[in-house]
């Protein structure tokens, strides 16, 4: 039986049924596997979050999902698909995944912000899905957590939109409030 298809548009949900998306989501135990067969996918995430195969772009969505589903940092920085039976190399230009939508629920120190990214996935901003923000010469580029060495680069209207939030906030320093933890909106030193 498929998985169910992920949300087009948060706007349609509550966070209670975000949060239960966020629940359901079930990935494979893609940390303990070890396999000893290796070798390079062919493929590769491009900066606006599409992927590649052999120069193609994958058009199928449930596919670009499976494979997000079996992807992993490398303690060397790189990424694979992962398998029990093979790990294959991917190339990554930027971050594996892109935030293209936020929800915000609640106001200031009580808001909580979900962010559905390009792969239909569901990510609520908190201790373990924290937002950081990394200075370049081109200005700062925001990122989300998604899980374990795995980030999604924030969409620039995405962005847009949590520096408006940011800068209507009464805080002492620019800055972002989800599920009670504050991400300050300066790059990390």
């Amino acid at each position: 039986m498929p998985a169910p298809a992920p949300p087009s548009d948060l706007s349609t949900l509550s966070l209670a049924q975000i949060a239960q998306l966020v629940a359901e989501r079930k990935l494979p135990p893609v940390d303990s596997w070890n396999p000893a067969r290796c070798g390079d996918s062919a493929m590769r995430i491009a900066r606006d979050g599409t992927w590649y195969h052999e120069g193609a772009p994958i058009n199928r969505p449930a596919m670009v999902r499976l494979f997000a589903g079996i992807l992993r940092r490398e303690p060397d920085g790189g990424y694979v698909l992962v398998t029990p039976a093979e790990k294959l190399d991917i190339a990554v230009e930027d971050a594996p995944f892109v935030a293209v939508e936020v929800k915000v629920a609640g106001e200031g120190h009580d808001a909580t912000l979900a962010f559905r990214l390009n792969t239909g996935d569901v990510v609520i901003a908190d201790t373990d899905h924290p937002l950081h923000f990394v200075d370049r010469a081109d200005g700062p580029h925001p990122y989300l957590t998604v899980r374990t060495g795995l980030d999604a680069l924030i969409a620039r209207p995405v962005y847009y939109e949590l520096a408006a939030i940011a800068t209507d906030a009464d805080d002492a320093s620019p800055g972002l409030w989800s599920a009670g933890c504050f991400f300050p909106m300066t790059p990390a030193a």
